[in-house]
């Protein structure tokens, strides 16, 4: 067997049978895990790659148009050349998700990546070089469920030390040895603190408590994404009358918590049901939050 048809045989059976998935890429779509890096692309190289995720989910599409909204913003923060507009994000989104069926729950991810690095420097990116591509795949909705949640030993960047105020590839890797480290562990999820050692979010959504009839959520530092749908849950939470505080909190809040919930694009809402060795209930406050952020998405 020639050299080149060993490392073919090699790469594909390293491949993963991905779910169904369209991406639009060059001027078309394209069916299935569309290979549109090679090895010297800086994005796949060296981390130039903006992104942003939003859901489609029991036929609706809740804030759509923010989510694609926010990718431009993310490639700005990253000296990305934004060359979709918020609009036709959203045009080729609604034509993406027709070539699925009806009921299939979505992930619809943007994406913007710098194709080389900048003359006379590899780990420069050019962003006149700014590539895009737009994919959706189907992704079912995790269910409401057991969820276990510890302290996680690794820490949330501040601005300085890396570009947290984009919804960049690069700071991933981070929460995903977060994940990795809990899960060794027998946890599902981690709280993670900021430098400082204040809770940020959870290794992949952001994290809410209630105590004494008032839910509470880390306060905006700039260590963390404030996510969309954390935005949303507040302004749902705080409109039906709850005082929601967005505070510094430590971990010792949480464990304190009469109840804990999650929240994020890819699960939306989710109760906690233990932190270490102790036991919860999904509350009230999460029960409020859950069925709000679905009236508001299907009241569109």
């Amino acid at each position: 067997m020639d050299d080149s048809r060993m490392l073919r045989t090699a790469q594909s059976s390293k491949r993963t049978a991905f779910s169904r998935t369209w991406t639009f890429y060059e001027d078309r779509w394209h069916e299935g895990n569309v290979a549109i890096m090679g090895p010297r692309t800086h994005g796949a190289w060296l981390g130039s790659t903006v992104f942003d995720g939003a859901r489609r989910f029991e036929g609706v599409a809740p804030d759509l148009d923010l989510h694609m909204a926010r990718v431009n913003e993310s490639a700005r923060r990253l000296s990305l050349k934004t060359l979709v507009s918020a609009d036709e994000w959203l045009t080729l989104a609604r034509d993406g998700m027709a070539r699925f069926d009806k009921d299939a729950a979505l992930y619809i991810r943007p994406m913007y990546w710098a194709e080389n690095g900048a003359a006379g420097g590899g780990v420069k990116h050019d962003p006149e070089s700014t590539c895009w591509c737009l994919c959706i795949y189907e992704a079912p909705m995790p269910q409401p469920g057991n969820l276990a949640i510890t302290r996680s030993p690794f820490r949330r960047p501040s601005r300085e030390c890396a570009p947290v105020d984009a919804k960049a590839g690069c700071l991933y890797p981070n929460n995903a040895r977060a994940l990795a480290e809990a899960e060794a562990r027998g946890f599902n999820n981690c709280l993670v603190a900021d430098l400082l050692g204040n809770i940020a979010e959870l290794a992949n959504a952001n994290a809410f408590m209630a105590k004494d009839g008032e839910v509470s959520t880390p306060v905006p530092n700039g260590t963390f994404l404030d996510g969309i749908t954390r935005r949303r849950v507040i302004a749902l939470l705080r409109h039906a009358g709850v005082t929601v505080r967005e505070a510094t909190l430590s971990y010792a809040d949480f464990h304190g918590a009469d109840e804990i919930f999650t929240c994020g694009n890819f699960s939306k809402v989710m109760p906690v049901t233990r932190i270490d060795d102790r036991d919860l209930e999904p509350g009230p406050f999460y029960i409020k939050a859950r069925k709000l952020y679905w009236e508001f998405a299907h009241a569109g």
